[in-house]
């Protein structure tokens, strides 16, 4: 068999992409990278969407028989996944079972920037595969793990999911009505927060190898960057002993922020977090004179005086529709929202002309529409070239690339090490 080990520089010595997909036209600021996403369920998985979505080349390893149960996620059309055709957009999909062949991993590693696993610690390194073997052929790569509670500790070992971290967090205890249960999301929130906090850690690890030409390993777990968007409940602990409760769609930094209903029965929500929003929320529904109260001067003095203010601007919207009240509040300057469904997401004017959801096109259901990019780039803007695609679509193509013949690939697919 031909030597398969690919130089370590930046062109890596790959050959061109093949697909049967054509391609959308874009650039991306990441062109020319390539990802292995070797992880499973949410957060890898949509660290490798973001990376793919701005031009890497990303390349999805599944198990051959299971896959990855990301694929059985949410609602599906005639047996098509929706979610899965986000989430695995832009990522050539090929099988490998990695206890079994780790010398086929090892090989594609030397082509790759990144790799993201989210095996249980201790995992890689029992089949061979762990950094230590990587780096030591590939000196170059940027390694995420991401894990439920991180590689060390008392909790390294255990199974993690969003969930537990949600729990975990603070974020179920401060979650709900006050005299209700802790409340966990319907989502996929801290997955979805460790994903977006993971592609930002590669990034930092590709400059880093920018100016020292070496990669690195990143422990990133799910636990941690929820923890963060929670807030600052542990330091506020540790300094005044206070255990903050559930307010329900309260706050306790402001007032008045909650949500608020229609007399047509729709909802809304407003916050005022900056002083002069509170003055003309308050001014708008008719009680400018607590304005110079002296307690109103700061968002802590008007949470605790939460039930009259919640009073004044409830029973005002009250009175009112939906419309009339986003109307008026547009015209004071004052922030307001409705709150949306899905079908309001997709019917509202400013989401559809700002392109935050996109159509895509898809082999299987014609166009899927989509979450659009996280963010928009005036010189890259990278796009979404495909979706997602059905498990080992590129099997056969990724392995000719790294030189593997047709006899080689159909004696891997004999011992199941590959679909």
């Amino acid at each position: 068999m031909a030597n398969r080990l690919f130089r370590c520089d930046a062109g890596h010595g790959k050959v061109a992409r093949v697909s049967s997909v054509s391609f959308r036209e874009t650039s991306g600021a990441l062109e020319g990278l390539r990802v292995i996403d070797a992880a499973t369920i949410l957060a890898g998985p949509l660290c490798a969407q973001i990376l793919g979505d701005h031009g890497a080349e990303v390349v999805k390893v599944e198990h051959p028989e299971r896959g990855d149960s990301m694929r059985g996620h949410g609602k599906s059309k005639d047996g098509i996944p929706l979610w899965w055709k986000e989430i695995s957009r832009n990522k050539r999909t090929i099988t490998l079972d990695l206890s079994r062949r780790g010398d086929v991993f090892r090989e594609l590693a030397t082509t790759a920037d990144v790799l993201i696993e989210n095996f249980r610690p201790g995992t890689l390194e029992k089949w061979g595969i762990g950094p230590e073997e990587l780096h030591e052929i590939n000196p170059r790569l940027v390694i995420v793990r991401i894990t439920g509670f991180g590689q060390t500790g008392p909790y390294s070992r255990r199974a993690g999911f969003g969930t537990l971290a949600e729990a975990m967090s603070g974020f179920a205890h401060l979650t709900g009505a006050a005299d209700g249960p802790p409340t966990l999301p319907a989502f996929g929130l801290a997955d979805s927060i460790c994903g977006i906090s993971a592609s930002s850690a590669a990034m930092m690890a590709l400059w880093h190898r920018e100016r020292t030409g070496r990669g690195q390993v990143i422990d990133i777990n799910i636990l941690e960057p929820i923890m963060t968007a929670v807030g600052p409940a542990p330091t506020v602990y540790e300094q005044l002993g206070i255990i903050e409760q559930r307010h329900g769609n309260r706050s306790t930094n402001n007032a008045p922020r909650n949500t608020y209903q229609t007399a047509d029965g729709d909802w809304v929500a407003i916050s005022t977090s900056a002083q002069k929003i509170a003055e003309r929320v308050l001014t708008l529904v008719g009680h400018p004179e607590v304005i110079d109260e002296p307690w109103f001067a700061s968002g802590d003095g008007r949470a605790r005086h939460v039930d009259l203010l919640d009073d004044y601007v409830g029973s005002w919207i009250a009175q009112r529709s939906r419309d009339e009240v986003i109307e008026a509040f547009t015209e004071a300057g004052a922030a307001i929202a409705a709150v949306y469904d899905a079908r309001d997401l997709v019917e509202d004017p400013h989401v559809r002309e700002t392109q935050m959801l996109t159509e895509v096109p898809d082999e299987d259901l014609g166009t899927v529409l989509q979450h659009n990019l996280l963010w928009r780039m005036s010189e890259t803007p990278g796009g979404i070239r495909f979706t997602g695609r059905e498990i080992g679509h590129d099997t056969d193509a990724v392995l000719a690339e790294l030189g593997y013949s047709n006899d080689e690939i159909n004696a891997l697919r004999e011992e199941r090490a590959i679909r």
